[in-house]
């Protein structure tokens, strides 16, 4: 017994694909989050002590490792990466937006 399978190529933004209204900004904001993470992760700093670094609340860095970004401005994410001694530059590109290719 043989299935045909569907296969459905991806936009390239999740948040796209799945028809969130506002999916290039909570795609920008999990690559923020992402590149959070990975600083506490390389550097073995846990909330508390991200928390006495940044002087940002240990309970910000619990939502934002645990992916519950509906609280966070890109704005903010940025900031937190700046205190974490990070450069963020943002490169802006204008296009149509890509619709999944089925097939």
């Amino acid at each position: 017994m043989t299935k045909d399978i569907e296969i459905t190529r991806g936009s390239g933004n999740v948040f796209r694909d799945f028809g969130h209204p506002n999916a290039d900004l909570e795609q920008l904001k999990s690559i923020l989050a992402a590149k959070i993470i990975g600083v506490l992760d390389d550097k073995e700093i846990s909330v508390r002590k991200a928390q006495a670094v940044t002087g940002i609340a240990a309970a910000d860095f619990s939502r934002i490792r645990n992916a519950r970004l509906d609280r966070f401005t890109v704005d903010w994410l940025m900031t937190i990466l700046g205190r974490l001694d990070r450069q963020v530059k943002v490169r802006v590109s204008i296009r149509p937006h890509s619709k999944p290719v089925r097939g």
